[in-house]
């Protein structure tokens, strides 16, 4: 996060620091806010807040929900402020690679592509897991690729909404170039802002 707020201009005007003359926080005090804000729940207020301004202004449209899930790798080395190593971070395989640290998991608007909800696990669960928790509860459809297959059948899943999940890669194969096409383009609004914390989160040893 530090270095993103050096770099990216829109992040020091939405903090208030766009400011040249004024000192940007370092790794340290960035992570002494984030513990502060874990400790009052105040980010989970704030998240909230948000959410209803834009559902006042229409953005948020509320019929359909996006799913995805992102890992956010972590030195093999980090520990907690224990100084143990920290058991929310996990190893885990995607493709042909392993990683580890965190996994962070997002439902948007279908219609929009604004987040409404996110959530945290350890690197090593399945996105699966936390699907049906990520919908917002008022949504009709829900969308998401390969990974959420069986998404509906959970004892955690909500009969009013119907699920609809991409084919895995080998029957995806098979589809009319225009529907993959189509489908895509919802799948998109989830996994742009899914990779955002890749780009601006990082754990520290």
């Amino acid at each position: 996060m530090e270095e993103a707020l050096h770099d990216v201009p829109l992040y020091r005007e939405f903090a208030g620091l766009d400011n040249w003359h004024t000192r940007l926080p370092d790794e340290s005090t960035i992570l002494r806010f984030r513990h502060l804000l874990e400790q009052h729940k105040l980010a989970e207020q704030m998240f909230k807040l948000i959410n209803e301004l834009l559902i006042a202004k229409g953005l948020l449209l509320k019929a359909g929900t996006a799913v995805d899930a992102t890992l956010i790798a972590a030195p093999s080395s980090t520990k907690n402020k224990d100084n143990a190593r920290d058991a929310q971070m996990r190893s885990s395989k995607k493709g042909n690679n392993w990683y580890f640290g965190m996994k962070t998991h997002i439902g948007v608007d279908a219609d929009s592509g604004l987040t409404h909800s996110v959530r945290g696990t350890a690197g090593n669960v399945h996105d699966i897991v936390e699907a049906n928790a990520l919908l917002h509860g008022e949504e009709s459809n829900a969308f998401g690729d390969s990974a959420f297959q069986g998404a509906d059948k959970r004892a955690d899943a909500k009969e009013s909404v119907t699920w609809h999940v991409a084919m895995k890669p080998g029957q995806r194969k098979a589809l009319d170039r225009t529907i993959r096409s189509k489908a895509s383009l919802i799948r998109s609004n989830a996994s742009r802002p899914a990779s955002a914390p890749r780009s601006s989160i990082r754990f520290g040893s």
